[in-house]
């Protein structure tokens, strides 16, 4: 940072609710990120600790790393690059580490954007109501002063490499060793999934596990050229669903850019949904809960997941808890209960023995453990966990969103039904035979609605009924 400063800098608009997220070169620069490692130290107090800092395969994701190293450097703090990790690589180390670190990731965002998430030690999330604000304050602060004053004494800054122990541990979690042999076809979408997929699954660093992995957009390219990273795109699962039919694969997996979130394809080329891998990971979490003593496990699961869910969980002896959209809420929610496992209609899967932090390597782990421990194909498993059919979620342009939901709860009125307000508003038909979810974005003029019912046309007369409602 120089002296020389005529911009006041205002970081609003990067800064977000969980993490950063801009547009390269304009609402996110080395200059702003080096201030932000600066920042980070300070509000959390980490000078003379040593923190952690990687980033995913964007190109200024290595400059931008080093940025942030020598900001939180010239605070005091020590730093360890972790060079190219996944964002759940990052969790890993906070959390087997003890240490706080940042990674830089746009997730599924397209090309021109790069952010920050950020983890306390031992992979305590931070947002905006746990230091984020504070962090974007002090960051504006040192910009518009012009430079960052030098701690007492300036942290150190190496290299360190944990694919190999996040490898080991994720293997330690769930044994795929006695599996039948699989055939799997992996879509990393030229994201980081590309780097921890032969690391974890494969033997690029430990001994085969029987499966034959077929590797599709492995090469790490932070400018997509084969299809965003943004598996939650029906569109950008073509090619994996093609590839799954054409090897005649036992099962696909489709991660995000950042690795964080996966996705199932079934041998068909069908999409199995995050809601029935949900159930089938929490059967197996609780299973193995109940045989170390726990007497009944708890399972968070958010409001848009299928009701399946929470029967399958109370069915088998746990218990479940529902809880808002957002993975801060999960993983409050997930430390609070001493949850072992949480799952989002997201994708978004939140493990005890990960810190409560997400991971999409270990629940893809499970799911070929469910699917490599019986002969039936993933088709026939996958559908003892959807028993609904769901409408998926459906965004509606509404200007006025308050507006629309009264008009639905007036339609609505003299149906037999509960309305709670836990996110947004959902309907639950007393007798079971649908509910529906309208929620407001906090961030676009949309109106999403999520639907469930106990067969197709009711799900699609609810569904039809209420977006004539809201569009309106």
């Amino acid at each position: 940072m120089t002296s020389e400063q005529t911009t006041t800098f205002d970081l609003s608009a990067s800064f977000k609710a969980y993490d950063v997220r801009g547009i390269v070169g304009e609402s996110i620069t080395a200059e702003i990120v080096e201030a932000v490692g600066a920042a980070f130290v300070d509000v959390l107090q980490l000078e003379g600790q040593t923190i952690v800092v990687g980033g995913d395969m964007r190109p200024s994701s290595p400059e931008f790393s080093k940025a942030f190293a020598k900001g939180a450097a010239t605070r005091g703090a020590s730093v360890e690059l972790l060079d190219l990790i996944s964002t759940d690589e990052l969790y890993f180390a906070c959390g087997f580490l003890n240490r706080a670190g940042a990674t830089f990731t746009a997730s599924h965002n397209p090309a021109e954007y790069n952010g920050i998430k950020m983890a306390k030690a031992g992979a305590v999330p931070i947002s905006s109501e746990s230091g984020l604000k504070e962090i974007q304050a002090l960051a504006e602060q040192y910009l518009n002063a012009g430079a960052i004053p030098a701690a007492g004494t300036r942290g150190l800054i190496s290299v360190r490499d944990v694919l190999k122990d996040y490898s080991e541990y994720l293997r330690k979690l769930v044994d795929l060793s006695a599996s039948r042999p699989l055939k799997v076809v992996v879509d990393a979408g030229n994201g980081m999934a590309g780097l921890t997929t032969p690391a974890v699954l494969g033997d690029a660093l430990l001994p085969k596990l029987p499966f034959d992995i077929v590797p599709l957009y492995f090469e790490l390219d932070g400018s997509f050229p084969n299809h965003p990273a943004n598996p939650l795109e029906p569109e950008n699962l073509r090619d994996l669903q093609a590839a799954v039919i054409e090897h005649g694969a036992d099962i696909g997996l489709a991660f995000d850019g950042d690795a964080d979130r996966c996705f199932v394809i079934d041998e068909k080329g069908e999409p199995v949904s995050p809601s029935a891998i949900t159930g089938m990971v929490a059967r197996r979490e609780i299973a193995r809960a109940k045989a170390q003593g726990e007497e009944k496990p708890t399972i968070i699961h958010n409001l848009l997941t299928s009701r399946a869910v929470a029967e399958l969980v109370e069915h088998d002896g746990g218990r479940a808890v529902r809880t808002r959209v957002g993975h801060s809420f999960i993983k409050a929610v997930m430390a609070k209960e001493a949850a072992v496992f949480g799952g989002e209609h997201s994708a978004h899967f939140y493990f005890r023995d990960f810190w409560n932090a997400d991971t999409g390597m270990l629940a893809a782990m499970h799911v070929l453990a469910a699917l490599g421990e019986q002969d039936g194909p993933l088709s026939e498993l996958g559908r003892e966990y959807e028993p609904y059919v769901s409408s998926g979620e459906i965004n509606s342009e509404v200007e006025d969103k308050p507006a629309a939901v009264e008009r639905v709860r007036q339609a609505f009125a003299d149906e037999d039904l509960t309305i709670d307000t836990l996110d947004g508003s959902t309907f639950t038909a007393n007798d079971g035979s649908y509910w529906f979810n309208l929620r407001p974005s906090n961030t676009e003029p949309f109106l999403r609605l999520n639907a469930e019912a106990t067969d197709r046309s009711t799900m699609e007369r609810i569904r039809d009924r209420v977006l004539s409602l809201v569009r309106a």
